[in-house]
């Protein structure tokens, strides 16, 4: 059997869930387009203010969601446009906004998950912040060596 190794740093028992809570209005980045900022609008309160799950470490991860919200409704509306394919010298070809559409509704659906914005990520034990969902692990990682 192996030697235990004492670990360094904060134990994970000791980490709050729901540390440095984002609380308040909270601006998107000056930067976000159009379709990604109407998805901060229609997100951010529900975390903020409903939920109350995101924290300052989840900013960039909404950031992201959003801006993957953003590029799917863009391509979306360019594949809507100029349709699903197109002729080139070698015959057709898939439209590049439809490669474009789904690496980012991949993407939003990955961080929709992280941020608890989808009905399975809900649905998990301890994905709730009211403590309801802890099913008695609270200890789960609170040993001494």
């Amino acid at each position: 059997m192996g030697v235990l190794i004492p670990m360094r740093g904060a134990k994970p028992h000791s980490i709050i869930p729901g540390s440095s809570p984002v609380r308040g209005d909270l601006d998107p980045p000056d930067w976000l387009g159009e379709d990604a900022r109407a998805e901060w609008d229609r997100v951010a309160p529900v975390l903020i203010n409903e939920r109350r799950t995101l924290t300052v470490a989840d900013i960039a991860s909404l950031v992201n969601y959003c801006v993957a919200v953003g590029q799917a409704a863009e391509a979306s509306r360019i594949i809507m446009t100029e349709g699903m394919t197109y002729v080139s010298k070698g015959g057709p070809k898939k439209h590049p906004a439809v490669a474009i559409r789904s690496d980012a509704m991949t993407q939003a659906r990955l961080l929709a998950g992280e941020l608890g914005l989808t009905p399975v990520s809900r649905s998990r034990p301890g994905s709730r912040g009211d403590g309801s969902g802890d099913r008695g692990q609270t200890n789960l990682f609170d040993m001494d060596f």
